[in-house]
Formats: C-alpha cells, sequence, structure tokens
C-alpha cells in the first residue's frame, strides 16, 4: 500500500475510472464531490464509448462485463442530414454482437457503473471545493482536508483545481447557445419520431445550427438544439429559456425551414427544459508544471460535444495517469514524493500534444457544421476528412480528401442530376 496521499476532485466518468484504476493497483485514493449523494438520473445524451481510448479505459478498469449489461449496440445507428432529412452520411448499427464498434451507454449509466465499482467510503459526498491552496491544502465550503502528495482535478469546466494551476486561462465563450430537451416514452408519445431515430442518433445541420435527436435507454429521446447566438442570449432572448412552452415556441418559430418530422421533435417534448452556453478551453493550451497538482478531463481540455471524443479522451486521460502513479509507487518502493511528481510531470507532457489532436478536430468540426454560412452540405467531405485524420497515417491523408470530395461529388449527382 502506497504511503502517498492522493485526492481527486469530482466523481465524474474521469475521476470515478482514475479512482477504480487506482484501487485495482492497492493505491488509496480519496473521492471528493461537490453533490450531496450520488445522481443516477439522465445527465445528458448517450454516449458512444471508443475502442481506443473509452473502451480501452472500461475494460482496463475490469468493468466489461456490467458494461455490456448497460450498452445498446443497436444504437450505434446514426444519420447526419440537413434539415429536411436529406441524408449526408448514415451509419449502420451493424451486427450487435461486434465488440470492435462503439456501443451507446447513457451517461448516468456510465457514472453509476464507475461509482459503484468503487470501495466504500472512497467518494467524499457534498463536499464543494472552494479553492486549492499550497501544500495540498483543499478548502471545502463546510471543511478542510490538507496534506495530499497529488490533488487531481476532475471537476469539469469551470474548475477549482485549474483554477490553482492557472489562474488566468478561462474557457472562452464558442458562440453557441444549446437547449436539452426530452421526450418521455418516445415510442408512445411520438411513434414517428421514434421511428426515423431508430435507436440511435439524428444530427441535423442547417446554417449556423444543429438538431440532435437522440434515442436513451429508458425509452426517452432527447432532443438537443444547438445554434450560433451572442453569450449573453439567455438575457436577450426575449423568452424565458427554462420555461418549456416558451421555448418551444421560440425554437419553433426559429426552425420554419425545418421539415414537420424535425419539428415534431420539438413539439413532442415534456419536462424539464435546460439551456446551455457552450464554452472551450484555448485549443493547444498547456500550463506549467506545479508539484503535487494535476487536472485531466474537462478541466484540462475542454471542448465542444461536436466531434464525440470529450468523455472518450477523460477516461483515456485517467487511464493514463493511473499508469503513472502506479509507476511511481513501484519504482519508489511504495511512495516517493520525487518519483510521483517525475511521473505525474511525464504524464502531461504526453497529454499536451495527444489532446491538442482532439482540441483541434473538435474546433474544426465546430466551426464546419456551426459557422458555414450557405449550403452546410459542402462541408460533408471536409468533416469526413476532419475525423480521417485521426486515425490515418498523415501520408494518405490528401488521397482521403481527393476520395471523399469525388464520393460527396458523385452522391449529389445522384441526388440531383
Amino acid at each position: 500500500m502506497t504511503t502517498s496521499k492522493i485526492a481527486i476532485i469530482g466523481a465524474g466518468p474521469a475521476g470515478c475510472m482514475l479512482a477504480r484504476l487506482l484501487s485495482l493497483s492497492k493505491i488509496s485514493v480519496t473521492v471528493y464531490e461537490s453533490d450531496e449523494s450520488p445522481n443516477y438520473r439522465s445527465q445528458g445524451g448517450t454516449l458512444d464509448l471508443h475502442p481506443e481510448t473509452g473502451l480501452a479505459a472500461i475494460k482496463e478498469a475490469q468493468l466489461w462485463d456490467e458494461y455490456l449489461k448497460e450498452a445498446r449496440f443497436d444504437g450505434q445507428y446514426m444519420l447526419f442530414c440537413d434539415q429536411n432529412l436529406r441524408k449526408f452520411v448514415e451509419v449502420s448499427a451493424g451486427d450487435a454482437k461486434h465488440i470492435g464498434e462503439r456501443p451507446e451507454i447513457d451517461r448516468f449509466h456510465l457514472r453509476r457503473i464507475l461509482t459503484e465499482s468503487l470501495p466504500e467510503d472512497t467518494v467524499k459526498w457534498g463536499h464543494r471545493l472552494k479553492r486549492v491552496e499550497e501544500g495540498g491544502r483543499l478548502v471545502f465550503e463546510h471543511t478542510t482536508e490538507s496534506g495530499f502528495d497529488l490533488v487531481v482535478g476532475c471537476e469539469g469546466a469551470w474548475s477549482k483545481v485549474r483554477n490553482f494551476i492557472a489562474p488566468t486561462v478561462e474557457p472562452r465563450y464558442t458562440g453557441i447557445g444549446y437547449h436539452d430537451l426530452s421526450i418521455p416514452d418516445a415510442e408512445t408519445m411520438a411513434p414517428a419520431v421514434y421511428k426515423y431515430v431508430n435507436r440511435g442518433s439524428v444530427f441535423a445541420h442547417s446554417t449556423g445550427r444543429q438538431v440532435s435527436v437522440q434515442q436513451m435507454g429508458d425509452g426517452s429521446i432527447r432532443v438537443g438544439c444547438s445554434s450560433v447566438r451572442s453569450e449573453d442570449w439567455m438575457r436577450t432572448c426575449g423568452y424565458d429559456p427554462r420555461d418549456l412552452e416558451q421555448t418551444k415556441k421560440a425554437l419553433l418559430a426559429e426552425m420554419h425551414d425545418y421539415c414537420p418530422q424535425l419539428r415534431e421533435a420539438v413539439e413532442k417534448t415534456q419536462g424539464a427544459c435546460e439551456p446551455r452556453t457552450l464554452f472551450q478551453l484555448p485549443v493547444g493550451w498547456r500550463w506549467e508544471h506545479r508539484r503535487g497538482v494535476t487536472i485531466i478531463g474537462d478541466a484540462a481540455h475542454l471542448m465542444t460535444p461536436f466531434a464525440g471524443e470529450g468523455v472518450n479522451v477523460a477516461l483515456d486521460d485517467a487511464r493514463k495517469l493511473a499508469a503513472s502513479i502506479a509507476r511511481s509507487v513501484r519504482a519508489g518502493d511504495g511512495g516517493d514524493a520525487d518519483e510521483l511528481d517525475r511521473q505525474v510531470r511525464a504524464f502531461e507532457d504526453e497529454m499536451f500534444p495527444r489532446m491538442e489532436r482532439y482540441q483541434r478536430q473538435t474546433d474544426e468540426v465546430k466551426q464546419l457544421w456551426l459557422f458555414t454560412e450557405g449550403d452546410v452540405s459542402k462541408v460533408v467531405p471536409k468533416v469526413m476528412v476532419s475525423h480521417m485524420r485521426m486515425v490515418l497515417p498523415a501520408v494518405v491523408i490528401p488521397l482521403v480528401s481527393v476520395l471523399a470530395h469525388l464520393w460527396w461529388w458523385f452522391v449529389n449527382m445522384r441526388l440531383f442530376g
């Protein structure tokens, strides 16, 4: 058992994954979470975990069997289209038994699996961090903890741990506002919507707007409306963005040129209405290493959701940092502070260029889909190349780009020729 004292701030996927992997290595850790108790209610849309990042972490955490109980292989269906459901790209669900693909899982199921995998009393609920001080001292709203050899910030966009590392760096507004809506029991309440979503996801694009319609594991459908807006849009929009009926009326007016099927997805929503403004950290941002503290996930490289990488790379961060901490324990014969610091520094040095690639891709996809003037269909081959650039050697990308543009030209000839 290591003598190092490690604190993790935030019981989200990254924090719980890190704690799970450290516990498997017999390394004691404490997770501090601002929520008063475990909360497994719906926390947004569905996730597709990727084999090389998110799924690799799940397997290393020995949670594959638990994951399979909630994973939805039939949820891999995706349709990228315009506001009239004209198909850009359609991805079949494929063989539901093919574990090499990217099965969907609801966010709250993922959080439950990770949280319940931890040793009892690992998570200290109701600990809202106010600030970090020198010497590993954590000041919470109602108490103070100190003496940590390493504090890991995993508490998201407005991380207090990041503020300690780099107090002048804050997330920047992306220019995008977002409404999060839901259709309960969609098969009964909105059968036509349920049918075209096909148990997967539909992403409909037009100039300055994306409407996503996603099947959830509990039978509901999440409807997300992203649009280019000023940073103060909630105050100036002319309606209460937390009032469902006012929001639906406003969104339907903005979607006047959308087909009836997509408008129906908004019309059928019920319950809570959650408006958001989307932020991101500067692409390629790096911090000066500080002994005894580091950050991972959104705290380190907050991105928009338009490339689908955020949770995956956060879980990958946790996997790599856990391995670094475990190496320091083995090398230091149970816990050497200097060796721990060397390993954390090495982890950060590896993470910076790795994350910059994902940040640049996410920013590029966001710009293409949301900030392209005119016919948004013209960005389809560019979006495809952006995704391919992450998995293919750089030397073949020029050829891939040519082929993607030729393919899209032939598709458009077939549709409109």
